[in-house]
């Protein structure tokens, strides 16, 4: 059985869709191929680094990829918002996507205050995307055991 393939969508690929894309490969990675891009993006932030690192996730392979090196060239069953500036930017780019999906998370690369403050915001974050990933698995069909 083939799996299925998850495009995690945000402004810079920097934080949240980096996060999402990990995250899902951690709890699923056996059942979804994963990917993320942005519209505009950048670099991974050096605070999703650490706060995935933080929970054992390596994100070291991981870099920032913008949607001209995906569209028209892959199909994916999912694509997901993880931001409102990209779903409300992009409501057509998707044709290729045979199902959206929008879970608008907080920018944490936004947040103000201290080194540990703005991580303290990055960790905040990955746990509620975190959540929100385990909560759509529970949704999904698990396929059978043989």
């Amino acid at each position: 059985m083939s799996k299925q393939s998850v495009l995690f969508l945000c402004a810079h690929n920097a934080a949240r869709s980096q996060m999402a894309e990990a995250l899902l490969r951690k709890h699923a990675g056996d059942r979804f191929d994963a990917m993320s891009a942005g519209l505009e993006p950048t670099t991974i932030h050096p605070l999703t680094v650490r706060a995935l690192n933080e929970i054992g996730v390596d994100v070291s392979l991981q870099h920032a990829k913008g949607l001209d090196g995906i569209l028209g060239k892959q199909t994916f069953q999912f694509a997901v918002f993880v931001c409102e500036r990209t779903q409300e930017n992009c409501p057509h780019v998707y044709p290729f996507a045979l199902q959206r999906l929008s879970w608008p998370f907080e920018d944490p690369a936004a947040a103000q205050g201290t080194e540990e403050e703005q991580l303290q915001t990055f960790r905040e974050i990955r746990d509620q995307i975190e959540a929100r990933i385990v909560e759509w698995l529970k949704t999904m069909a698990t396929p059978a055991k043989p």
